[in-house]
């Protein structure tokens, strides 16, 4: 920090001048136990002979900032934090590290340690000490520690924390962030009015416009600014720019005062609610739903509400108007796999969007929702704030690349698809809807599409759910995720089947989903160690299989006339495993027009379906093996 053009006297007056008690300090006031006069922050200014006298005492000149404010303020009262006093020049002092912190800081130096760790673990036997008054704190100057200007760096360490100290670049940064501190501590208190905090309430105003005018680093400078002063109208827009800015699950989601008003329940208590289910630890006491600030009783209601739907899946972010129906049409076609499309919908209509309370800035509520909320990725998110929203002027911003490659060709370069078992299956059908597959496929009569699961951080596309007791051992039943592709076909995905590819009992689904138009059925198995990958395809079509084949290794086994495009002798011979992967892959996008929507079933968000078994029933005289593998602890 630059100490040129600084006026200490006027930033010193200043702050005197702003001084109001904290309610600790009103508190001691009112009890006689100290008096205005002792609550004075400043001191009469040093002379430049009495700084010169304690540089030669010290054998060395003081940093730029440092030796400025003594001559504005032979010390200050700090009265906050840990540090309640600061030195005259005739007062401080070398630190000598009489607790002998060096030996270890030093202990943890080895080749990869920092320049700045290296520094700190030199700092305390050559720091200069400032404070006189404190809590088991200290306000350490580093000479060792230096910039360009000659600045020495200044270190808090509070002894009670059991925490590295703090760093501040120079005396001045540190009584920058203390002004700043005092600010914050007195905020609330209604009396507290004065020019700093009307620029700091200006400032924010003022990022209102910015952030709407889709101008949000210029909005989130001016709010980090007014958020360290403490001014209330900061927090919640501030959070909004964090959450979207920084993606989901990484920004802040305290709002501050904001969550009190009733008119931005709908905008940011869902987005809070989900990031508490998600880092909920599985078979752990649920921790309680804190909003961080005090409601009313309906806010507080309304709060518990959207946290149980949130949690079992069922919420929806539904606002009014047009943006509402915007949304609904943006999450039924993410709702199937699109989610391009609806990013595509919702980035038009974002011009339209008002906010339903002066300090909301963005439709913050998208992201609690199971369906929209994956599609607003972090690079979106700074797409939406980019974007001049209600009715502000301003060109929009360049669109994001879509998340979706085309085709299939995106199967065979991913390995997350296949953790952990290697091995993903699907079922496409032409000329129906989604909703129709269960009537197709689906393992109960009547049964509809059910919403994916709740998932938590970090969880994996495979199917974890425990055997079902109904479920025969032979029987091979999946759990798909059910969509649409772009050209119109209805698919089931199965990322992980737990079976290593069509066995002896295998039936191909082709046939008995194709009643009303084709159905094209694909397996793969990776293969690994010394157990070869296994490839099958089946096509069928108005309930009659056409073709199909399964090829290990080198053995194919295969029936009806397989197109030459198709063939496995042209497709999957001469090359190995991932070779044959991209190739079947490759020509069935050819052959059909065939695509998976890779956002969606990474993210996902599509509805499932648990199918009829891909495997028939041992016939009578056939035998059927199987083991059945537990774990757990064993009793003593």
């Amino acid at each position: 920090m630059d100490d040129n053009g600084f006026d200490w006297g006027t930033f010193l007056r200043r702050w005197q001048d702003e001084w109001v008690p904290s309610e600790d300090e009103a508190m001691e006031l009112a009890e006689g136990e100290t008096t205005l006069a002792d609550l004075t922050l400043a001191a009469p200014p040093a002379s430049e002979g009495e700084v010169a006298d304690a540089e030669r005492r010290l054998g060395t000149r003081l940093p730029p900032s440092y030796r400025a404010f003594l001559l504005a303020s032979n010390g200050w009262s700090l009265r906050d934090d840990s540090m309640y006093q600061l030195g005259a020049a005739h007062e401080i002092g070398w630190f000598g590290d009489p607790f002998g912190m060096t030996p270890m800081y030093r202990e943890n130096l080895d080749e990869r340690a920092t320049e700045q760790q290296v520094l700190l673990a030199g700092m305390w036997e050559r720091a200069l000490q400032l404070e006189t008054d404190s809590d088991m704190s200290y306000a350490l100057l580093d000479p060792g520690d230096t910039d360009e200007d000659g600045e020495w760096a200044l270190y808090v360490y509070k002894g009670w924390s059991g925490e590295y100290p703090d760093r501040y670049p120079s005396f001045r940064a540190y009584m920058q962030r203390r002004y700043e501190s005092f600010h914050a501590e007195r905020a609330q208190l209604p009396e507290f009015v004065n020019d700093t905090t009307r620029a700091r309430d200006a400032d924010v105003a003022r990022a209102r416009e910015e952030a709407l005018s889709g101008r949000w680093e210029a909005a989130r400078e001016l709010l980090a600014l007014a958020r360290r002063y403490g001014r209330p109208g900061a927090w919640g827009m501030l959070g909004q720019l964090d959450v979207l800015s920084q993606g989901f699950g990484r920004g802040n989601t305290f709002f501050g005062g904001l969550v009190a008003d009733p008119r931005c329940t709908d905008e940011l208590v869902p987005v809070m609610a989900l990031a508490h289910v998600r880092d909920s630890l599985p078979g752990r006491p649920e921790r309680p739903f804190v909003l961080g600030v005090e409601t009313d009783d309906g806010i507080r209601a309304a709060a518990d509400a959207i946290h149980a739907r949130v949690g079992d899946g069922s919420y929806r972010y539904a606002p009014d108007g047009e943006w509402g129906q915007v949304v609904a049409e943006a999450r039924e076609a993410a709702r199937w796999g699109d989610t391009d499309g609806a990013w595509r919908m919702i980035r038009a209509a974002l011009p339209s969007w008002s906010p339903p309370a002066p300090g909301l800035i963005a439709p913050l509520g998208l992201l609690a929702d199971p369906v929209l909320g994956p599609v607003v990725t972090r690079e979106r998110g700074r797409e939406l704030l980019a974007t001049p929203r209600a009715g502000r002027p301003g060109t929009a911003p360049e669109p994001v690349p879509d998340l979706d490659p085309p085709g299939l060709g995106w199967l065979a370069a991913s390995q997350r698809w296949n953790a952990p078992f290697g091995s993903y299956r699907c079922l496409w059908v032409e000329g129906v809807e989604p909703e129709a597959l269960p009537g197709l496929v689906g393992q109960d009569a009547g049964a509809g599409l059910t919403a994916p699961p709740v998932r938590p951080a970090g969880w994996f596309p495979h199917d974890v759910r425990p055997r079902r007791d109904d479920v025969a051992p032979w029987e091979d039943r999946a759990v798909v995720a059910v969509g649409r592709t772009g050209s119109g076909w209805a698919f089931g995905f199965d990322p992980a089947a737990r079976t290593r590819g069509p066995g002896r009992l295998f039936v191909s689904p082709a046939a008995e989903t194709s009643r009303g138009g084709r159905a094209v059925v694909l397996w793969v198995c990776r293969g690994r160690d010394d157990t070869p990958g296994v490839f099958h395809l089946s096509v069928a079509e108005r309930g009659e299989e056409l073709y199909a084949y399964t090829l290990r290794g080198t053995d194919v086994e295969r029936s009806g006339p397989v197109p030459g495009a198709l063939d496995p002798e042209r497709v999957l011979s001469g090359v190995g495993d991932a070779d044959r992967e991209r190739r079947l892959l490759a020509a069935l996008e050819e052959e059909f027009g065939l695509s998976l929507p890779r956002h969606a079933l990474a993210e996902g968000i599509l509805p499932e379906l648990t199918t009829r078994s891909w495997n028939r029933a041992p016939r009578e005289g056939e035998v059927f093996a199987y083991a059945t593998i537990s774990s757990g602890r064993s009793r003593p």
